[in-house]
């Protein structure tokens, strides 16, 4: 007999950074999802925001997406669709594929954890390592510590570095991208983020002078709902465009992908709503041969590179992973060494958050039913 799922809770998590992403940036948000089975099996998964909107995920998956999920089927990609269609009157994506991620995930990792087996090797193992680049969320350093930072980058292995731009004085960005490449070298890439800074007129006038620098991508030039805007930008500029951190469909990909807007697709595995529509969207990356590489969260998304076909670079923001913040209550599922991260074993999905963390602040809310 199929097994159905049995019971839901969640836990509203803060996990301080060590180096703040701007100054109103000094933690993350994580809403843990707890999944047990009617044979008594259990899994872990997260919705990550990872500032804003916490609270309205956690009421979301205690609410609606419980109410729906109680007594269906205990497995991801049979849940996925009509879990979905039944919260699409609420919207298709933002805090709907952010809150469903956790119940994906936690139904992955219950998965994993039968099997006794990791998250790759349920997929289907396609690669022993992957290959990391440096990222760092540092437009408010100083140009003594981004210079640092990039030293640190060097010495560490990686052969290809990400740096933060989108200034109000583009001449700073020029400055501080300039001292960038002096201090990783011509041999390695050297991406930029702009995080949607930037109107159509500016991104072409920054990109028109940084790639100067030979520069392997420019990461969201422009607000990232701007279709139009984003294959203008395309048509004008010969620098190879990435986004998909904040589109959260394969619909959305499909359109930016076919509209021949982007060259490198980035989605974050929580915001598209899990393990389940991740691989739906690598595999349409694949198909239409754009490039990928999976957005932040190293502890999961290098378990997913590692299961694709072909060769995905997986960001490794300096000090930021799961692990590195001390969040993880049993050893990280992943291993880093210098540029070069492996699976250590770990069944399932392999993140476990510390009990000793929480959020005091979050507001009371009902957190299981059976």
């Amino acid at each position: 007999m199929t097994a159905t799922i049995a019971r839901i809770a969640t836990r509203p998590i803060r996990i301080p950074l060590l180096r703040p992403w701007g100054p109103d940036v000094r933690e993350l948000s994580v809403i843990e999802v707890e999944v047990e089975d009617s044979d008594g099996g259990v899994g872990w998964g997260f919705s990550w925001t990872p500032t804003i909107g916490a609270a309205a995920v956690r009421a979301h998956l205690d609410h609606d997406i419980r109410a729906f999920a109680l007594g269906r089927e205990a497995e991801a990609s049979a849940l996925w669709d009509p879990l979905w269609t039944h919260l699409h009157e609420g919207g298709s994506g933002g805090i709907t594929t952010i809150a469903m991620a956790g119940l994906d995930l936690a139904l992955w990792d219950l998965a994993g954890r039968r099997a006794r087996r990791t998250l790759t090797d349920l997929i289907g193992r396609r690669h022993e390592t992957a290959t990391a680049y440096g990222s760092g969320v540092n437009l408010h350093y100083s140009l003594d510590e981004l210079t640092a930072q990039a030293s640190r980058w060097v010495d560490a292995g990686f052969d290809a570095v990400k740096v933060k731009v989108g200034s109000p004085d583009l001449a700073r960005d020029v400055e501080r991208i300039a001292a960038v490449r002096d201090v990783v070298g011509p041999e390695r890439r050297l991406m930029i983020d702009a995080n949607q800074r930037w109107s159509l007129e500016q991104a072409e006038r920054a990109v028109g002078e940084l790639a100067a620098f030979d520069l392997a991508w420019i990461e969201e030039p422009l607000r990232a709902d701007d279709l139009p805007a984003h294959v203008e930008l395309r048509r004008r500029i010969d620098v190879p465009v990435a986004l998909g951190e904040n589109l959260h469909t394969r619909y959305r990909f499909a359109e930016f992908i076919d509209a021949g807007a982007v060259d490198v697709v980035q989605p974050n595995a929580v915001r598209v709503g899990g393990i389940t529509p991740f691989l739906r969207i690598a595999e349409l990356a694949a198909d239409r041969g754009a490039g990928l590489a999976p957005h932040l969260l190293l502890e999961l998304s290098a378990q997913l590179a590692l299961a694709l076909p072909g060769d995905h670079l997986v960001e490794s923001v300096e000090d930021a992973s799961f692990a590195a913040l001390g969040a993880l209550a049993a050893p990280s599922p992943v291993d880093v060494v210098g540029a070069t991260v492996s699976t250590t074993g770990q069944p399932g999905l392999g993140v476990r958050f510390s009990n000793e963390l929480t959020d005091a602040a979050a507001s009371v809310s009902p957190t299981e039913d059976r």
